[in-house]
């Protein structure tokens, strides 16, 4: 990547004419090459440089003519770090290809900004970002900005990149940092696709059904436009909210989507089909003849050949020892070393030995001819390579080369010990200070690197290594095909193969160069390149030797240091040859300036070796016109192409040979995504300009085939991938025989399907066509190929253009990386850069959102997700430039920690299915026909009939449950009702039946004076006794009991108004609570709160006198009301429901059914006593069924987590009631101390049954870890089962247990059964049942055992029609024990009339029936219960309310939270809404800040793969800021509105473009 060059290199303003550079002085045009330089390397800031650089211009500026005024302000500073401004002056007219305005190659950078001034107008919103995560922006970045609007030095000196967007920021006269850091920005958001969630194709208006209790909105009012929706939507937030606005900039950029609507399909089958992109039928289609295999010339015969690589070495090791072979480079350029001919033959000969003699193991020798030995030298020891490398091929060993490993954890180390391991490694050889420098073990011996197999490290400096007898001689032998070397190679997906060359190939390779290159005996030569792998080691270890080459060798970290050495040593040493690559031309044009004394003439080939980058060329084109000046011939530069597979495969042959003038080509990228050629001819922004490669290498047979597929040959004006049939080729991946088989073995075919040749092939990885004159272009590599939505692209390509978009201010050249991830079926474009450390937020998002303008204009492709991330911080690869692989694989892991990201599904992702259509509905008779027809019955269950239970239930005779605490204060006064235990696990209070009688008519008695009968009466206690006995001192004085949760004294800000507002709501008198309540509610503290004058009366019940009221109340009828019940349903709503007597005794006698709860039996609950199940637990089943409680407040977990299960092995507890927030607490907090536990003698054996108190889909990963941690406690895994309850019943379901010989009883139930059900068949309201483990599958657990008298009918929540088994509807109830009514203030009741008393449209309509608004569907299983009916099983699977309506879909936020909390170890909760159809994620990060935005593309991506749906906005914040109730479920209504007033503080918000 590091070798990319884009930006033009000339700058646009000294272009026209020669003469102009003229008109700066010598020594202007030095100190702006010194400037570029300093730039460059971050010696300075891109401001100071603009500063600095203006200066140096402003005297010369008017002189410049021929430049459009206008063009004169904004290109001033138009070049980057390239722009060379000497150069021009030396820019002859070349007669051989006078370059015509379209070959410029700083086209590309006119291009992008021509592309840029189409986006002007339209704003995205940029993310926010928490303060303390600007750790990258220094300081300045924290400054607003500049606010006069063109001062001398920079207002003049815009850059052209940002004449798109960039007024300067006027009218800010306040600089405050919120104000500009916030400011919306003027940029743009690249096209949206037609299937985004906001705008269906089309313009159909959107429906939102919104749950909140403020928006009324009825569900089927199609709001006609989103504009006219948000105004409904806004839920009471302040329209100028930051966040409200930003997300209406994002609306807008989704609103109007550029590219047509795609074809879509849906499957009634709920089989959704992804959209399949259909070709487009104007696309560009080849049409050429089909090619004919290209061949190269035959190669010459040479006298006097050597036989082999090592019979060359011995003839020039002892016929011409004193000939240099290799200068040696130190890091200031001096020559070090010179290896010459006789001493690499030596050495060489030493090694060899010392390997095959002197090394053994239980006196076996190491080694043995074939073996492979790992070679591992630093870049910058050339002459211990080299001499190890002949060393081995002496011993007839075979030398692997890698890298030096510079700690455990280098990018893709790992993949090379795999390599290492398969090739059987076990000897390494280094240097001695390089093995000074390896990671150690404790032992001193090197360490063993993470997937390496163990090595025996051998030093071959000169004292390790022995002198062989006088009769030992190397045995040289005729190149055979047994394997010479092996080179390691990285794939796309960061597997590192090991490419086999034989000894043969390696010999026909070096005698092809040496005739393709005109090598002759002695040249000198300059190598740059890696002489490890690829062409270096072709050029400066082999074909040099084979020649008697001096090679000149240049380590990269000099040329890090100084990248002119090249250059001075091509002209110290008078070299003929030099070996680059485009990145060393385009280093040695930043640091021109020492170069006044330098001399190119003498080279006759400058080879190009990664020439086969398309963007090459600008190095090339920008280099020879800055040294054409210093001797260099145009014609002498030779750009080649190669792979480690095929070798070398084409290259530009020297001038001296007499080839045809090279050539270029300008093609459309349209063409090229579709693998065809068109010289484009209008557009003139999305071009490629591409250079030769020069021609086939000799004796090599060349063809072009189809990339996928059976490889046909291509059309003449088709792009393939190359292939090469020939002698000096790889010839096989080591130890890999079905990869070798396909790349080095593949038999092109024509048309007909005829075989080209019968030789096989090896596939070059290079993409290309064969140009006029028999000339080999390349295009592109299929490591860099992304194929997205059927089109072709390359992330060389894709680099360059966002390079052009105003390079080296914000990101660093040579240090950005593009690939394709697969999401959703089809590939989606990333690009990561590294961010400069003084760019700031604003300045770096305005230039991420124009890269994606760009990319989008200049390539037609959506970037799915851009990342920036902090400098020095991507993973290198070994000689600079970025490992692309582990880059890929950071970002999939989410370790790749971005300072910046911007992600754009809603533009790139084109293949969503199609939002589903509602069907018209089915009518009733049909219906119930079609039941009958299918065979399918109508769901409905029901528990057993409570009339013909017959017991001998003494509590059936009264009507009242004060009643029969008054029996039982008479009957058994002392037995125990109730025990409490506190923190520390002993009795804290205790009461008997006459106990609490006595304490009620104690508060009966003080009420009677005071309040009138049918009065209500708020009872703020901590959970208690006290709780209970004035409950029932309430019911004996005909006041209507209502149990408020106490505020919290550490939070009283966000507990206290909830108090305030039940006692308003429930129109309580009077609030009855402890003296230490009492203060609070009245303290300084409240008053910040809540208005504390308007409490109503407060008495506290600490000190009542022993009075014994005159006379009990009784009420009139069983139908009046005895309590009321408040609590916070999921969706955040405050819900009164009434309860009458009638339906408390009702209750309590079903429960007392379902879990056979007598006076003998004992019971823990670890509930809270407010509302729901948990209070009539704790307030009402003991009185009622004479049970004993052992009443355990979940709040004292907080301080001692083993709390609850302690109590429940001393007490020997059979039955147990927790909720979902202490079974968390407890594996959470348990999970590692089980074994503790089981010293303190914590034995779980004697649990029957622990029933789960919810109103929610139970939580199968819970209970299952909580059945497993604690199995070893004895707990039975069937022991755990779960209820269902909600406000309009809370107990519609319970599952006791039931193990051993109970089924005797006859009240035997069997276990709860899980079900796994299609998640995508739900979204459609249906249950499709499946199997474990099969895609798309939801397990589902049984809500538990429904109760006696209680029946069920699963209806459609629109028709009110009974559905069939199996389908997903809304839960409907009938029961004694149902609520009668919900009791609020507002006068809101004939709103809610029909949840209480409803009936159905059609089927039963007599039955008055209660709607739960919950989701769900019956099941008859195949198990039966006690009297031998089949069990029906009820399954939940969500709130109605919290449902999201999507794209016509129906989904349940759990569903989504389950899969983003899968995705990433840091996300410890998770929480979905959705506000004006835009689905807002918000995420709570376990972990470093820095791994905030790492989330933000691994959400979108799971959402999208598992959901099929594009997540708006993504919020990261910290753990606790999801609120939840005291049941542990998620309030999402609150937190969207939090969200929405923007008080959660978040760590990162990201709006998804």
């Amino acid at each position: 990547m590091a070798e990319r060059t884009s930006t033009g290199l000339l700058t646009m303003m000294l272009e026209p004419t020669p003469a102009v550079a003229m008109t700066l002085p010598a020594e202007v045009r030095e100190k702006l090459a010194e400037l570029e330089l300093e730039l460059s390397e971050g010696d300075i800031t891109q401001k100071g440089y603009e500063k600095k650089r203006g200066k140096l211009l402003a005297p010369y500026i008017p002189q410049i003519q021929g430049v459009d005024p206008s063009l004169q302000i904004d290109n001033r500073i138009q070049a980057s770090s390239q722009a060379i401004l000497p150069g021009s002056k030396h820019n002859k007219s070349r007669a051989a290809n006078t370059r015509d305005e379209r070959f410029r190659s700083d086209l590309h950078t006119e291009a992008v900004q021509a592309a840029l001034a189409k986006y002007k107008e339209r704003k995205m919103p940029m993310p926010s970002k928490r303060r303390s995560v600007l750790v990258q922006s220094s300081v300045e970045a924290c400054t607003p900005p500049d606010t006069s609007s063109a001062s001398e030095d920079e207002g003049s000196l815009r850059r052209q990149g940002r004449l798109a967007t960039s007024t300067p920021y006027q009218g800010h006269g306040h600089p405050a940092v919120e104000h500009w850091f916030n400011r919306v920005i003027q940029g743009s958001s690249t096209s949206s696709s037609a299937s985004s969630t906001s705008s269906h194709p089309g313009g159909r208006s959107v429906t939102t059904t919104n749950t909140s209790a403020h928006a009324a909105l009825n569900a089927n009012a199609a709001a006609t436009a989103l504009a006219d929706l948000m105004a409904h939507t806004q839920l009471g937030v302040p329209v100028n909210s930051r966040v409200s606005n930003k997300i209406q900039q994002l609306l807008n950029t989704l609103k109007r989507p550029k590219r047509p609507p795609l074809r879509e399909f849906f499957v009634d089958d709920f089989e959704e089909l992804l959209d399949v992109q259909q070709p487009d039928p104007n696309q560009p289609k080849p049409e050429g003849q089909q090619m004919s295999p290209l061949e190269g010339e035959p190669l010459g015969v040479v006298t006097n050949w050597p036989p082999s690589l090592p019979a060359a070495l011995q003839r020039w090791g002892t016929t011409q020892p004193k000939s240099p072979c290799l200068t040696a480079l130190d890091n200031a350029g001096k020559p070090v070393y010179t290896l010459t001919y006789g001493k690499l033959w030596t050495r060489s000969q030493k090694l060899a030995y010392t390997l095959l003699n002197k090394l053994s193991t239980r006196n076996e020798p190491l080694l043995m001819p074939g073996d492979r030995v790992a070679l591992v030298f630093p870049n910058s020891d050339p002459v211990m390579f080299m001499v190890a490398f002949y060393g081995c091929l002496l011993a007839e060993l075979v030398p692997v080369p890698i890298e030096v490993p510079l700690t455990r954890k280098d990018a893709g180390s790992q993949q090379i010990g795999f390599l290492l391991g398969s090739c059987g490694v076990t000897l390494a050889l280094t240097t001695d200070a390089c093995q000074k420098g390896l990671p150690k073990a404790q032992t001193g011996e090197v360490a063993t690197f993470k997937g390496w197999p163990r090595l025996l490290w051998f030093v071959t400096d000169g004292k390790h290594v022995v002198k062989p007898p006088k009769d030992w001689h190397p045995p040289i032998r005729e190149a055979s095909n047994d394997i010479a070397y092996i080179e390691y190679k990285t794939s796309k997906e960061g597997s590192t193969m090991g490419i086999a060359v034989s000894h043969a190939a390696m010999l026909a390779h070096c005698h092809a160069l040496t005739q393709a290159c005109g090598y002759t005996e002695a040249e000198t030569i300059t190598n740059v390149l890696d002489f490890k792998r690829e062409s270096g080691l072709w050029h400066g270890v082999l074909t040099s030797v084979m020649n008697r080459m001096h090679v000149i060798s240049i380590p990269y970290s000099l040329m890090k240091v100084n990248p002119l050495s090249w250059i001075q040593k091509v002209h110290t040493y008078k070299a003929r040859v030099a070996v680059v690559k485009s990145r060393d031309m385009h280093w040695s044009l930043l640091a021109q300036r020492d170069q006044r004394d330098i001399s190119l003439s003498s080279l006759r080939m400058l080879i190009v070796a990664d020439g086969a980058n398309p963007w090459s060329i600008s190095s090339c084109d920008a280099f020879l016109n800055v040294f054409q000046a210093r001797g260099l011939r145009p014609e002498v530069i030779c750009p080649c192409a190669s792979s480690s597979e095929a070798m070398t495969v084409a290259i530009r042959r020297p001038p001296e040979m007499g080839v045809p003038p090279p050539g270029k080509a300008v093609l459309s990228m349209g063409g090229l995504s579709h693998s065809v050629i068109r010289v484009d001819t209008e557009e003139k922004l999305s071009v490629l300009t591409v250079q030769d490669v020069g021609q086939v290498m000799p004796a090599a047979l060349v063809c072009v085939v189809r990339v996928e597929g059976t490889p046909y040959l291509c059309q003449t004006d088709e792009v393939g991938e190359i292939c090469v049939s020939s002698g000096s080729t790889g010839v096989a991946y080591y130890g890999l025989p079905g990869m070798t088989k396909n790349i080095f073995e593949t038999i092109p075919v024509t048309s007909s399907g005829v075989p080209v040749s019968d030789r096989p092939f090896t596939r070059t990885s290079l993409l290309g066509f064969v140009g006029p004159d028999s000339l080999v272009f390349i295009v592109g590599k299929m490591d860099g190929l992304m194929v997205v939505s059927g089109r072709r692209h390359n992330a060389d390509d894709v680099v360059a253009t966002a390079l052009a978009v105003e390079p080296m201010k914000f990101v660093y050249r040579g240090r950005i990386a593009v690939f394709s991830v697969s999401v959703l079926h089809d590939e989606r474009i990333v690009v990561v850069a590294e961010q400069r450390p003084d760019a700031s937020e604003e300045d770096s998002f305005q230039w991420m959102s124009r890269v994606l303008q760009a990319i989008d204009s200049i390539h037609q492709v959506g970037v799915y997700c851009l990342a920036l991330v902090p400098a020095n911080t991507l993973p290198k690869a070994p000689l600079g430039g970025i490992h692309i692989s582990e880059t890929k694989q950071r970002f999939l892991e989410g370790a790749l920690h971005p300072c910046n990201v911007l992600m754009c599904p809603h533009t790139c992702v084109t293949n969503l299915p199609k939002p589903r259509q509602k069907q018209p509905e089915v009518g009733p008779a049909s219906m119930i026909v079609g039941n009958l027809v299918a065979g399918k019955r109508i769901a409905q269950a029901c528990g057993r009939d409570v009339a013909q239970l017959e017991d001998n239930d003494q509590a059936r005779k009264f009507l009242y449950i004060q009643d029969v605490l008054q029996w039982r204060a008479q009957a058994t006064p002392d037995h125990p009702l109730f025990l409490v235990l506190n923190a520390k696990g002993t009795v804290a209070s205790t009461a008997s039946c006459l106990q609490l009688h006595k304490r009620a008519e104690r508060v009966a008695a003080a009420l009677m004076g005071r309040l009138n009968t049918g009065d209500h009466v708020a009872l703020v206690y901590p959970p208690g006794i006290d709780l209970i006995a004035t409950f029932y001192g309430c019911l004996y004085a005909g006041c209507v009991p209502v149990t408020v949760r106490p505020p919290h004294p550490q939070n009283l800000a966000t507990t206290l108004p909830t108090v305030k507002m039940i006692v308003e709501v429930s129109k309580s008198v009077c609030i009855l609570t402890t003296q230490a309540i009492m203060k609070l509610l009245k303290s300084k503290e409240a008053a910040a709160a809540v208005d504390i004058k308007s409490w109503p009366t407060v008495l506290d019940t600490d000190d009542l006198p022993r009075k014994k009221s005159p006379q009990m109340y009784k009420p009139p009828t069983p139908e009046m009301l005895a309590y009321l019940d408040f609590s916070v349903s999921t969706t955040g709503i405050l819900a009164g429901v009434k309860m009458s007597h009638a339906a408390t005794s009702a209750l309590c006698r079903s429960i007392k059914l379902q879990c056979e709860l007598y006076p003998s039996r004992q019971i823990a609950i670890c509930l809270d006593p407010y509302c729901g199940l948990g209070f009539a637990l704790w307030c009402l089943c003991s009185v009622y069924s004479g049970h004993q409680s052992i009443l355990v407040p979940p709040l004292e977990l907080e301080s001692n987590a083993s709390l609850w299960l302690a109590a429940v092995s001393q007490y020997k507890v059979r039955v147990t009631f927790c909720s979902y927030s202490v079974m968390e607490m407890c594996t959470k907090g348990l999970g590692s101390q089980t074994e503790a536990l089981r010293l303190r003698n914590v034995n779980l054996s004697c649990v029957r049954t622990c029933m789960v108190v919810a109103e929610e889909r139970p939580r199968i990963a819970l209970t299952q870890s909580f059945s497993k941690i604690f199995k070893d406690l004895g707990l039975s895994p069937r022991a755990v089962s779960t209820t269902f309850g909600c406000r309009v019943n809370v107990a519609i379901c319970l599952q006791p247990n039931r193990l051993g010989k109970l089924v005797e009883q006859g009240t035997a139930g069997p276990d709860p059964t899980t079900v796994y059900v299609d998640m995508r068949a739900l979204r459609h309201d249906r249950v499709r049942l499946v199997e474990r483990g099969s895609p798309h599958s939801l397990p589902l657990m049984e809500s538990g055992k429904i109760l006696p008298g209680v029946k069920v009918i699963i209806a459609n929540t629109e028709t009110k029609g009974p559905l069939g088994d199996s389908h997903l509807g809304e839960i409907w109830v009938s029961s004694p024990h149902n609520a009668t009514g919900y009791y609020t203030v507002y006068g809101e009741e004939a709103l809610h009339a029909d949840h209480f008393n409803t009936k159905l449209s059609f089927g039963d309509t007599q039955t008055v029936w209660a709607r739960t608004g919950y989701l769900g569907f019956l099941r008859r299983t195949e198990l039966t219960d006690a009297s031998g009916e089949r069990h029906d099983a009820l399954y939940v699977v969500g709130s109605l309310d919290e449902t999201l309506e999507l794209r016509g879909m129906r989904y349940h936020p759990i569903d989504i939270e389950t899969s983003v909390i899968r995705s990433h170890k840091s996300i410890a909760e998770c929480a979905v809404f959705t506000w004006t159809n835009l689905l807002v994620v918000v995420v709570e990060l376990e972990g470093s800040e820095q791994e905030a935005l790492d989330l933000v593309a691994l959400v979108t991506n799971v959402v999208l793969e598992e959901h099929y749906l594009i997540v708006g906005v993504v919020v990261v914040v910290d753990p606790g800021v999801i609120p939840i109730n005291s049941r542990g479920e998620k309030q999402r209504m609150h937190l969207r509105d939090g969200f929405l007033a923007d008080q959660l503080d978040p760590i990162y918000v990201a709006y998804n473009m």
